[in-house]
């Protein structure tokens, strides 16, 4: 664990990307992205340009939020999410626990014959990263029409059981990496809140010397244009 001044991560262990949602049409006419669920994280997004919107999925029921320019937009752990695209929408999304995303913390809505195990899910989800453009592309476009069936069942079921096996079914895929996961959030998210608690109590004391090791960084994206579950992403590198 970091101490006080030492975190220099974005504020709160946050990670950001700037995304591109997909305008590839899906068999209901309409177009975006991979309907998914985190388990552990909130997400925002910051619309930036052209329009859309995300439909979401929870116990408390289906839901449509527009999304435009200056729209701010976020939800909870547990939100079945698609981001549709209407005119080249564009967002910078803001992501809780910088790291616990990028290291899986996120279920697409698959048929329950692709959850049963992790290799089954990988199987049908990863996108090699050596292959050539063109094959992630495909993968990518694959993956999306199939997790579209399964969040076609889960909005049209009748009651809440098929959307609470899901949730079960999520978090037996991800509890083999719960103890890798904790080791992220203790040195990024948790970090963040213990350092804070630290200067407090060290203002409270009179003592400003962590004022003495302020920093300023910048970046520049670490990565260009990958296909992610809902478009294409420009993406920085972890820094803490």
């Amino acid at each position: 664990m970091v101490s006080a001044g030492e975190f220099t991560g974005l504020p709160g262990a946050v990670a950001v990307s700037h995304l591109t949602v997909y305008d590839w049409p899906a068999a209901d006419g309409v177009c975006g992205g991979t309907p998914h669920l985190h388990l552990t994280c909130s997400e925002a997004y910051v619309v930036t340009g052209g329009r859309g919107a995300v439909q979401t999925l929870t116990t408390t029921g289906y839901q449509v939020t527009p999304l435009a320019p200056g729209t701010v937009a976020w939800f909870t752990p547990g939100t079945v999410h698609r981001l549709v695209n209407e005119d080249d929408l564009r967002i910078t999304v803001l992501m809780q626990n910088s790291g616990l995303p990028e290291a899986g913390d996120a279920v697409l809505t698959l048929p329950p014959e692709y959850l049963t195990d992790p290799q089954t899910y990988a199987a049908a989800t990863a996108i090699p990263a050596g292959a050539p453009e063109e094959e992630q592309e495909r993968i990518a476009r694959a993956r999306r029409d199939l997790a579209l069936e399964g969040y076609r069942a889960l909005r049209d079921a009748p009651g809440p059981e098929a959307l609470a096996a899901f949730h079960r079914a999520a978090a037996a895929l991800v509890r083999p990496r719960l103890a890798e996961w904790r080791e992220r959030w203790l040195h990024g998210a948790g970090a963040a809140a213990a350092a804070t608690g630290e200067q407090l109590d060290r203002l409270e004391r009179g003592d400003v010397s962590h004022l003495a090791c302020a920093v300023v960084q910048a970046q520049q994206p670490s990565a260009l244009g990958k296909f992610g579950m809902c478009g294409r992403l420009n993406t920085y590198k972890e820094t803490f």
